[in-house]
């Protein structure tokens, strides 16, 4: 018999609930609240006075050519990003899973990156693609090729794709492990003594049986490339050259913080949160069908 716990009354339940819901108030909808609020006016910019322009900050932002491109920056970004991480993560948790010696000191190593926070991993890159000092720089130097992510916009989206999608390949690499262990060795074993060779049994058994895990990270790592790559680009290429890598989130930065345009950075906050919504929701929608739980 299933037992249930229940309270007698509705007080206690209340108070175990009220410091999450403190914080989803404080931290979410009032921030969210004043954003939609503020992307109603055009403040000045020492903030003492407002004027209402209703929807005029969101008609100049998508006529704006340059906020525009941003979309498509993102979605390249967002998409390089996701595969690269989820890929190589892929692939290194199908070797640790067949790793027998050394396992524990292999997934260890892959770990670590979790652990530096983006800036830092920003920093390091930055560091080994510097134009005058970095040691891969020199390298490709001797091999004939002339690397400058300053004036080239392809080369700095791709520094900033690798910095971003190294420090996350540890996360994905944690969740991929977890779930092939969890894949019953029998089903495989007896697919190996039926004559399937290792990528037979990985595409019609592993794969299919990894669906869960993999719609999974697909979400997070979507989000992840929307709001949590922001230091990674701030020092690396602060969004050049030529607003190459200046993606949504980091457009707000630059037009509220830099540009001092309040009206406008809260209203590309608002469709910002709006897209992010709208790619939850066909995810969970349309996506989630092919899973197989």
């Amino acid at each position: 018999m299933e037992k249930r716990v229940t309270f007698k009354g509705i007080w206690l339940p209340l108070l175990l609930i009220l410091p999450q819901m403190l914080v989803t108030a404080v931290f979410f909808f009032y921030p969210a609240g004043q954003a939609i609020w503020q992307s109603l006016f055009i403040p000045d910019p020492f903030g003492l006075s407002m004027k209402y322009v209703g929807l005029g900050n969101f008609e100049y932002l998508l006529s704006n050519s340059y906020y525009r491109a941003s979309f498509i920056t993102t979605a390249v970004f967002s998409i390089l990003v996701t595969v690269v991480s989820m890929g190589i993560a892929l692939y290194l948790a199908v070797l640790a899973d067949r790793l027998i010696k050394g396992s524990g000191v292999y997934r260890t190593l892959l770990i670590w990156p979790y652990a530096v926070a983006p800036a830092v991993a920003g920093v390091l890159w930055l560091f080994m693609f510097n134009t005058r000092v970095g040691v891969v720089t020199w390298y490709l130097g001797v091999l004939g090729y002339d690397w400058n992510h300053v004036l080239n916009g392809g080369e700095a989206m791709g520094l900033v794709v690798v910095a971003s999608a190294w420090g996350r390949i540890s996360y994905n690499f944690l969740f991929f492990l977890a779930g092939l262990q969890a894949i019953p060795k029998s089903v495989i074993e007896a697919a190996a003594i039926d004559g399937a060779r290792f990528w037979t049994r990985f595409r019609t058994i592993v794969w299919p049986l990894l669906s869960p895990t993999t719609f999974f990270l697909l979400v997070v790592n979507i989000v992840y490339a929307f709001f949590e790559t922001f230091g990674v680009i701030h020092t690396i290429t602060s969004g050049g050259p030529q607003q190459s890598t200046t993606i949504l989130v980091y457009k707000v930065y630059s037009d509220g913080f830099v540009g001092q345009d309040l009206g406008s950075s809260a209203a590309q906050s608002v469709i910002l949160l709006f897209i992010v919504g709208l790619l939850t929701v066909v995810q969970f929608k349309f996506i989630e069908r092919r899973v197989h739980y």
